[in-house]
């Protein structure tokens, strides 16, 4: 966390344009209706301003007035609770804690596969892919249980599986036509929110149509 000694009145976040961490707090934003500015950020160069507010300058980082975020969790919670309707998470602390638990065990165990397929390193691609779909399979039976992960509301949770999702045609990761139907049906019912649709970067956007053209 950073404070800054000057007040900025609307909130500005430091995104990635592809960054799946920048697109999961874009999502966050969106659902929550909040006026932004964004400032994209190149990975081959960070600007010194990022540096000052973030001492890891890394994306995504969130400036609300006075203050800095820098950890994608701690700046959905934040919105969250900054911003409560919609609420996107849990009422109840039992079941509050089993949404954080999720989503601690998708950045850890999701996230070192990620950022292999991120890198297009050559050896790491099939190994990564094939370990993703694997932990993806693993959630069809809560995909076809309810509308969204955790049950008929759109949460936190599905804010973090929906940027992957959104991604697998570029990682050319695909599943039998039984296991792709679920998948399917669930990512599709998160894409077509207006908050998702508003999330994306021209880049993503790009991003998919290309992966889809090139396996057609």
């Amino acid at each position: 966390m950073a404070i800054i000694t000057n007040k900025r009145s609307v909130m500005t976040l430091y995104s990635g344009a592809v960054d799946i961490l920048s697109h999961r707090v874009r999502i966050v934003l969106a659902e929550k209706g909040v006026s932004y500015e964004v400032v994209n950020i190149d990975s081959r160069g960070k600007p010194e301003d990022l540096l000052e507010l973030n001492p890891y300058g890394s994306v995504p980082t969130l400036v609300d007035r006075e203050l800095a975020l820098y950890e994608p969790n701690i700046i959905a919670e934040y919105l969250d609770e900054r911003f409560p309707h919609p609420p996107l998470m849990p009422v109840y602390p039992v079941a509050r804690a089993k949404a954080r638990l999720i989503i601690y065990r998708f950045d850890r165990e999701w996230g070192p596969i990620i950022r292999k397929l991120e890198s297009g390193k050559t050896n790491d691609l099939r190994a990564a892919s094939k370990e993703l779909s694997g932990y993806i399979t693993q959630l069809i039976p809560i995909f076809n249980a309810s509308p969204y992960f955790m049950g008929d509301e759109f949460t936190l949770v599905d804010c973090c599986i929906a940027p992957v999702l959104w991604r697998l045609p570029a990682w050319g990761i695909t599943f039998s036509p039984a296991e792709a139907k679920v998948i399917n049906k669930y990512a599709e019912r998160v894409f077509q929110r207006d908050s998702f649709q508003a999330s994306l970067t021209e880049s993503e956007q790009e991003l998919r149509k290309l992966a889809k053209a090139e396996s057609a």
